[in-house]
C-alpha cells in the first residue's frame, strides 16, 4: 500500500512541475496546464501525509536523538 501512495505522491509531482514547463516553451496552453497541476497538487496532498515523516519500526525521529 505504502509503495502504492508513493507511486501517486511522485505523479502527482510530476503533474506539477511538467505542465509549466511545457507551457514555456510553447507546447501547451494555459488552461490544460491549470487542469493537470490542479490534478497533480491534489494527488500530492491527498496521498503525502500517509507516508512522508513516518516512523518505521528501527527508526527514531530527529528530536528523540536529542533528548
Amino acid at each position: 500500500m505504502k509503495i502504492l501512495l508513493k507511486l501517486n505522491s511522485v505523479i502527482g509531482l510530476v503533474l506539477s512541475i511538467v505542465p509549466p514547463v511545457l507551457f514555456f516553451f510553447g507546447k501547451m496552453e494555459m488552461s490544460p496546464m491549470k487542469l493537470w497541476m490542479g490534478i497533480g497538487m491534489l494527488a500530492w496532498m491527498v496521498t503525502a501525509p500517509f507516508w512522508i515523516n513516518k516512523k518505521g519500526n528501527n527508526e527514531q525521529s530527529s528530536m528523540d536523538n536529542f533528548q
